[in-house]
C-alpha cells in the first residue's frame, strides 16, 4: 500500500516550521513528507535589514534547509513551482517535472505592493527576500565607487519609503552599519544622507503615542531625515518625488510600504479573496479538504470584516496547528480550529535600541533591544534547539552566499 503523500510548498516560517511539526507528530513510515523551496536555504525575513548593509554574516540570515530538517523524515526539493492541479493532485514545477500528492500545504509568502505608484516595480528595491536584500547591499557599493568617480551627490543618498516596522529597523541598521561601511570603501560617512518617507502622520501609526514620539526622537538623533504625511507620487532611476511635487536625487530608494499574497497561486483555481487564498478555521482552503494554506499567501479571517495582519508571528502559530490538522487528515480523526493570540510586537532601532509592546507592557530602548533579541534566540529554538542558537552566534560560516543579485 502507498504511503499519502504530503507536499510543502515554500520554506519560509510557516512552511519550515510546518516540516519540523510533522517529522514529531508523524509515525515511522506513515506518510510521505515532501518540502518545495526555490532556494537551498530557509532566510529569517525579520532580519533581512542586516543583510543590506553587512551586519550580519549571510549564514546568519539564510540558513541551509538540509541542515534544518531530518532527512530520513522529510525530503527537500530545491525547485521552482510553476502551478499546481487540483484534479490530477499534481505539482508542477518549472522545467516539466511533476510531484504527486494526497496534501498539499501552500506557503508561498508574499509580493511587494506597490499600489500602482509610477516607477516603483522598475527602479524600486524591495526587502522581500534574501536575494532582494543583496541586490541593496549591490547596490550600495556600485553607488560608493560610481561616487568616488563623479562626487555626485545622489549616489549617497539613500531613501527608505514606509515607516512601519521593516522601515524603521532597515533605518536603524543604516545608521548603525553605514559609518563602518563607509570606511571599509573610503566613503565620508558625513557626506551620507539617509531619508525615511512616510504617508502617514508618523512612523509605526499603529503604536501608542509614546511609542512614536521615542522611536521619531531615536531616528532623528541618528540624523535621519523623517519626512511624514506625505506619499510618494513617482519615482525615476535618479529621483523620487513625494507630495506636493518635491524632488529628491537618489539612485537607491528602497521600498517597504506594504505587501500582498503571492500571486502565482491565482491561476491555480484555488478561492482568492482579496488577492489571497481563503480558508476555513482550520487552515484548509475553502471548499478543498486536502489542500491547506497559511502565511501571507493565505486570508484567514479572525471576524466576518477583519483578516488576520501578513506577518510572521501569524505564520509561526499557524504551523503547528496545520501540521497537527494534515496528520489528522490522513488519520481521519477530528481537526483543530486556529487560533490566533498576538503575543507583541517588538523592532530593532539598529544595534543597541528597540520598541515595542509585549502585552500590557510598552518596551523602548536597551530593553527593547533584548527583547528583540530574546524573540530571536526563541524561534532559533524552535527551529533548531540549543545548538543552533550556538552555532548562529558563534560557530556560523561567514563566506558570502553567492546568489545572482544583481542591482537595477
Amino acid at each position: 500500500m502507498n504511503k499519502p503523500k504530503i507536499v510543502i510548498l515554500g520554506a519560509g516560517y510557516g512552511g519550515i516550521i510546518t516540516s519540523k511539526s510533522l517529522e514529531k507528530l508523524l509515525k515511522s513510515g506513515e506518510a510521505d513528507v515532501t518540502l518545495i523551496n526555490k532556494h537551498e536555504y530557509h532566510y529569517i525575513t525579520t532580519q533581512l535589514h542586516k543583510t543590506v548593509v553587512g551586519t550580519a554574516a549571510d549564514r546568519q540570515i539564510a540558513m541551509s534547509i538540509p541542515n534544518l530538517i531530518n532527512p530520513n523524515k522529510t525530503r527537500f526539493l530545491q525547485a521552482t513551482v510553476s502551478s499546481v492541479d487540483l484534479n490530477e493532485q499534481e505539482v508542477h514545477l518549472e522545467g516539466g517535472d511533476t510531484v504527486p500528492y494526497d496534501y498539499l500545504l501552500v506557503s508561498l509568502g508574499f509580493e511587494v505592493e506597490t499600489y500602482g505608484t509610477p516607477g516603483i516595480k522598475e527602479n524600486a528595491f524591495e526587502i522581500r527576500s534574501f536575494r532582494s536584500s543583496k541586490a541593496i547591499y549591490n547596490q550600495i557599493i556600485k553607488q560608493f565607487n560610481l561616487y568616488k568617480q563623479d562626487q555626485d551627490p545622489s549616489r549617497l543618498t539613500f531613501v527608505v519609503a514606509g515607516g512601519g516596522f521593516t522601515g524603521v529597523e532597515l533605518l536603524g541598521e543604516f545608521a548603525d552599519g553605514m559609518p563602518k561601511l563607509c570606511k571599509e570603501h573610503n566613503i565620508p560617512f558625513e557626506k551620507v544622507k539617509i531619508v525615511a518617507i512616510e504617508a502617514a502622520s508618523s512612523v509605526i501609526p499603529f503604536f501608542p503615542k509614546q511609542s512614536i514620539e521615542y522611536t521619531t526622537e531615536v531616528l532623528e538623533k541618528m540624523n535621519i531625515e523623517l519626512i511624514t504625511g506625505r506619499k510618494i507620487l513617482k519615482c525615476s532611476p535618479e529621483m523620487v518625488v513625494i507630495e506636493p511635487n518635491w524632488e529628491i536625487p537618489t539612485r537607491t530608494l528602497i521600498w517597504s510600504c506594504g505587501v500582498k499574497g503571492n500571486t502565482i497561486v491565482h491561476n491555480w483555481g484555488l478561492p482568492i479573496v482579496r488577492g489571497k487564498i481563503a480558508v476555513d478555521s482550520y487552515l484548509r482552503v475553502k471548499n478543498i479538504n486536502n489542500v491547506f494554506s497559511l502565511g501571507d499567501c493565505s486570508l484567514f479571517m479572525k471576524d466576518e470584516k477583519n483578516a488576520l495582519a501578513p506577518t510572521a508571528q501569524v505564520a509561526l502559530q499557524q504551523a503547528p496547528v496545520c501540521a497537527k490538522n494534515i496528520v489528522a487528515s490522513l488519520r481521519g480523526e477530528s481537526l483543530k480550529k486556529f487560533e490566533y493570540h498576538h503575543k507583541g510586537s517588538v523592532a530593532s532601532i539598529g544595534l543597541k535600541v528597540g520598541v515595542g509592546k509585549v502585552g500590557s507592557l510598552s518596551l523602548s530602548g536597551v530593553i527593547g533591544a533584548f527583547m528583540k533579541l530574546v524573540i530571536e534566540a526563541r524561534y532559533l529554538f524552535n527551529l533548531g534547539g540549543p545548538s543552533l542558537i550556538i552555532k548562529q552566534h558563534f560557530g556560523v560560516d561567514r563566506a558570502p552566499i553567492k546568489v545572482t543579485a544583481k542591482v537595477k
